[in-house]
């Protein structure tokens, strides 16, 4: 019997990814379908479903749930989850679907059919107050928020049967992970308590920091990079990858690390978002998420520790993944080392150099100076090469981001 956490909701995880000739009958089957063009994060949480990342979900929301999620942190089934799992269409398109009928979902970008689905429910909302209550405000500078105002005017609801992981795992062998995958992995190390570390970024010496603290603490930590699309300004995932793993190789023990990665998009919808990663860790055997500074943030628009404060709000028995909640990490000169702000005296100006993403991506475009203290060389070698082959359009945009997530 495992020793992992349980999946959410479930004795077992539940992939809706068929397989053998189940696949290949549906696929031919799906050619006969409607077709419904969805998008890249509808695409990333279409696979999440088929992994059994989201556990138990059967398939996209209905309007019940999404109100009960926006409102309650549940759906209709009293069943605990942070952020609505909808799919959209435009109006004339959810016109031609009949109530109970099949459609095919296909990817917008490359024509790939990814499902099939049967539509139990179409359903109009209030985007505003969905983005109110999941990103905490209406501000279409909030890339969140731009993403949900720009979706169709129409939800569609239903059970799903998945019939691609996207590709994922022919970009980033070894790399990307079914939750399976990385239970077996982690009863094979004989780990029984298990740390993720979410990132979007290449890790500079504060996340290394967080890391060790974890290993500390749990068997062993898994360094989760999502996979999925970022906003314009942040470091692609194939050289995050590279980077990340580079650090791995020099820096931390061998056998106390997991490098994976997961295929959504990221929504920068901060302490929500915080509640989702926990969720579907548990889901991957972990049995905490670390928890720092602005985790999933972008901007202003959280506090630097309203993730952390999100899991005091929800009910004690929601999620068996916990937080490993930690202060302010930085370099402090004084302690010629890593601290936080519960191990470090030294608060005087110029003894503590704060590290971000931010700091690093703009100092990196730019083609400034990085200090040892803020990252490690051989990441700064690999982020200068790629920094090195983007053209000048590519840096603009970046400088333009200014408002990019920690």
């Amino acid at each position: 019997m495992s020793s992992l956490v349980k999946p959410h909701g479930s004795d077992h995880l539940k992939p809706l990814l068929l397989s053998g000739a189940a696949l290949l009958e549906e696929r031919t089957r799906a050619t006969t379908l409607p077709k419904i063009l969805i998008s890249s994060r509808e695409v990333g949480d279409l696979i999440m479903l088929g992994i059994g990342g989201f556990t138990p979900l059967d398939g996209f929301m209905s309007h019940a749930d999404w109100e009960g999620v926006c409102d309650g942190y549940k759906m209709a089934n009293g069943l605990f989850w942070p952020i609505p799992i909808t799919l959209s269409t435009d109006r004339a398109t959810a016109d031609g679907i009949k109530t109970g009928s099949e459609v095919a979902l296909v990817n917008n970008e490359n024509g790939e059919i990814m499902a099939t689905m049967r539509v139990t429910e179409k359903y109009s909302i209030d985007k505003e107050h969905e983005c109110m209550m999941i990103f905490r405000t209406t501000d279409e500078a909030h890339p969140g928020v731009k993403m949900v105002m720009g979706q169709g005017e129409i939800n569609l609801a239903g059970p799903v049967k998945v019939l691609s992981e996207g590709g994922f795992a022919e970009r980033f062998p070894g790399i990307y992970m079914t939750p399976a995958e990385t239970r077996a992995l982690f009863e094979a190390k004989g780990w029984s308590t298990v740390a993720a570390f979410q990132t979007r970024n290449p890790m500079h010496r504060s996340h290394e920091y967080l890391a060790k603290i974890a290993i500390e603490t749990c068997d062993g930590v898994l360094i989760h990079s999502l996979l999925g699309k970022l906003k314009p300004g942040d470091i692609p995932a194939e050289v995050r990858a590279q980077a990340i793993g580079t650090l791995i190789d020099k820096y931390f023990v061998s056998g106390t690390v997991v490098h994976s990665g997961y295929p959504l998009d990221m929504r920068y919808a901060g302490p929500r978002e915080a509640l989702l990663h926990a969720l579907f860790r548990q889901n991957y055997g972990c049995s905490h998420l670390i928890v720092g500074r602005d985790h999933a943030g972008v901007g202003e628009y959280y506090g630097p520790f309203d993730a952390q404060h999100i899991f005091d709000d929800i009910p004690a028995n929601a999620l068996e993944t916990q937080p490993l909640k930690i202060d302010w990490t930085f370099w402090c000169y004084q302690c010629s080392g890593m601290a936080s702000m519960r191990t470090c005296p030294h608060t005087q100006d110029g003894a503590r150099l704060m590290v971000s993403g931010t700091k690093l991506r703009k100092a990196l475009s730019e083609g400034g100076d990085v200090a040892p203290e803020f990252s490690r060389p051989e990441v700064l070698a690999i982020l200068r090469d790629y920094y090195a082959g983007i053209n000048d359009e590519d840096r603009v945009e970046i400088k333009l981001s200014g408002h990019s997530a920690k």
